[in-house]
């Protein structure tokens, strides 16, 4: 493999959303193997900076090799982007001109059997992005009441089918790799023709819950936004529904500051708007991109600004 088998997604449009200046801070707050990073680097020279933030500590010397040119313009930290604030007043920034979040997983994680996020090579059940923490996806799906599994896939991969599958589960345990369990899910799932393979919506289910993305990145936008300094930019690439909604609410909230009745006199749930939306519908990747690049194809882009 590669050390960059990554291809960062919609690059031109991150560029053109950040507004990169020469003396500029960003953050890129999923840095995997450094490839936004690179690029807002070449354009926030001279005297700007990027922080990396990844929660998957087999990443950094991978970014960190690939931009070493750049100096202590780079700095890469090893965590969730849930403690960004943290992450950023230990890096030395308390104030940035731009937050990335790049919400999908990198080629060298999807490629790699021995993580088990994907079904198309066996590998164990494991999902996790940061291999320090405890909870498995085989944990999940070997010792999990039915109920709490069948939960888990109805609401974190909106699958219809989801009572049936977590009981096809239970029923085959112990199950102790991704091929077993991909096996498990289409049998499960039933016949027909289908746009996607019927255990993508199981094995998203159990991979958002593993390593809580979404209660995560409700945290790291919170994050982003108290980072950001007056003009500065918020960029989100989601893949995913579920992604796109906690963002897209998140920026309307935002965006929109008192929510008291309007006939109310005086506003006393102490909202203030802090941003406004660059973009009011999503940006979708060119032909040309989805074309080159077809892990592309679900990305969308949403832009805010601090105000």
């Amino acid at each position: 493999m590669s050390d960059y088998s990554h291809k960062p997604v919609m690059t031109a449009e991150v560029l053109e959303g950040l507004t990169v200046r020469p003396d500029g801070v960003y953050i890129d707050a999923t840095m995997g193997e450094g490839g936004h990073c690179e690029e807002i680097l070449e354009r926030c020279r001279p005297g700007g900076r990027v922080l990396g933030i990844d929660a998957d500590p087999s990443v950094a010397p991978v970014a960190a090799r690939r931009l070493s040119s750049f100096g202590s313009a780079f700095q890469a930290r090893t965590g969730n982007y849930a403690d960004m604030e943290a992450l950023a007043a230990d890096a030395g920034i308390s104030e940035v001109q731009g937050v990335l979040f790049d919400l999908g997983f990198s080629s060298r994680q999807i490629d790699d059997p021995a993580r088990g996020f994907s079904f198309q090579a066996d590998g164990p059940l494991d999902m996790r992005f940061d291999s320090a923490q405890t909870l498995t996806a085989e944990e999940i799906v070997n010792s999990w009441p039915e109920a709490d599994i069948a939960q888990t896939i109805r609401e974190f991969g909106e699958e219809p089918r989801a009572r049936r599958i977590a009981s096809a589960i239970v029923g085959s345990r112990p199950v102790r790799s991704t091929a077993a369990l991909a096996t498990i899910v289409s049998k499960a799932s039933g016949g027909g023709r289908r746009r996607i393979h019927p255990a993508t919506r199981t094995f998203q289910a159990l991979r958002i819950r593993v390593n809580r993305e979404l209660d995560n990145l409700q945290r790291g936008l919170e994050g982003a936004v108290n980072l950001l300094a007056a003009g500065g930019r918020l960029m989100v690439i989601t893949y995913h529904s579920l992604e796109a909604a906690l963002v897209k609410t998140f920026m309307r909230r935002e965006a929109g500051g008192c929510t008291c009745p309007p006939e109310q006199p005086e506003c006393t749930c102490g909202r203030v708007r802090r941003m406004k939306r660059i973009t009011r519908k999503a940006v979708s990747p060119t032909a040309e991109e989805i074309y080159d690049n077809p892990r592309a194809r679900s990305a969308r882009l949403r832009v805010g600004e601090r105000v």
